[in-house]
């Protein structure tokens, strides 16, 4: 049995998608689910969230670059085997692992452009590459016993995207209220779509029976507002306008439903995160999320009714994922 493979994307970067992924983790498992976070942007951003630059270090030089993501599928890169059977899943905490992210994982774009044509022409490598990012989150899942997997994504529509997303049982996509955020939606959407009926074209050529592939179904779960001005508990105007446009676009560029009536609330809208300035350096510095904060991290006063309403927050999303996937345990 596979673990529900949960992807965070949107091709416009800067909306706070990284944060997103790396509280939730943690929020899942203050819930008592054990997760596998996975960082699979080749930026590498979710791994400087979870570990401090020694740490990093540590795996991002020569001797112990096996033991991040890229090393993983690195084999079959150099075309001498298959994914790694044993990968090396960083604990976090008692029910929270990691898969350390690694900035050559960039390497891997090209020979993924490659393999996903040859798929059509029934190779059988080209299968084992393109799923090696799936089969590697699945294997270190099964060593951890972890029941979800989350798994942060760069900024961008390129191959190592189209595998990862391929990878997914469901999607969510963090968005600002913005030109920008809209934008993405139109390139995201269409791009997605393409990507999952190319997938089960391919699929249906797989060569080897007994080879473990995603079924690709890239569920949208819906999306997540981030980052989000509040001005006496109501949006500012500048940011209203463009939130009231996103769900009409959400509908139509990411679901392919052009006969989409708005209501209010959009049911597509998983929930609203706020930007909890004054905590994030203070999370950094403690190297927690914000809603773990304590007095002892200097979470006084005003900060500690912001932690308070950060754990708010974040555990409505977490069940309300909870809920859209009808996860159990």
């Amino acid at each position: 049995m596979t673990v529900p493979v949960i992807g965070f994307f949107n091709n416009k970067g800067g909306v706070g998608k990284t944060s997103l992924v790396y509280h939730l983790s943690w929020m899942f498992t203050e819930m008592g689910s054990p997760v596998l976070a996975v960082d699979l942007d080749p930026q590498a951003n979710l791994s400087a969230a979870f570990l401090n630059e020694d740490r990093l270090a540590e795996f991002w030089d020569g001797e112990n670059q096996d033991k991040t993501i890229y090393g993983g599928i690195k084999p079959l890169l150099s075309g001498t085997g298959d994914i790694s059977g044993d990968p090396h899943i960083e604990s976090i905490s008692d029910n929270l692992w990691f898969l350390v992210g690694d900035l050559s994982l960039s390497r891997f774009e090209d020979e993924l452009t490659q393999q996903w044509t040859r798929c059509l022409d029934r190779h059988e490598r080209a299968f084992r590459v393109v799923s090696a990012f799936w089969r590697v989150m699945q294997t270190a899942a099964a060593k951890c016993e972890a029941t979800l997997i989350l798994v942060d994504l760069g900024p961008n529509l390129g191959s190592i995207n189209r595998s990862v997303l391929i990878s997914t049982d469901y999607l969510v996509i963090p968005l600002a209220p913005d030109l920008f955020s809209i934008q993405g939606l139109k390139n995201l959407g269409p791009t997605v779509r393409i990507w999952r009926e190319e997938w089960a074209e391919r699929l249906n050529k797989n060569p080897i029976p007994d080879l473990p592939l995603p079924k690709g179904t890239i569920s949208p779960l819906g999306y997540i507002i981030m980052q989000h001005a509040v001005r006496l508990d109501r949006p500012v105007i500048a940011y209203e306008r463009w939130a009231k446009r996103i769900p009409e676009v959400y509908a139509k560029e990411v679901l392919g439903d052009d006969t989409y009536t708005v209501v209010n609330p959009d049911p597509h809208c998983i929930g609203l995160i706020k930007h909890y300035r004054s905590l994030i350096p203070m999370a950094r510095e403690a190297q927690k999320p914000i809603f773990l904060l304590k007095s002892a991290d200097g979470a006084i006063g005003s900060h500690a009714q912001a932690v308070h309403d950060a754990g708010k927050d974040f555990s409505s999303i977490c069940q309300e994922i909870k809920k859209r996937i009808h996860f159990k345990e």
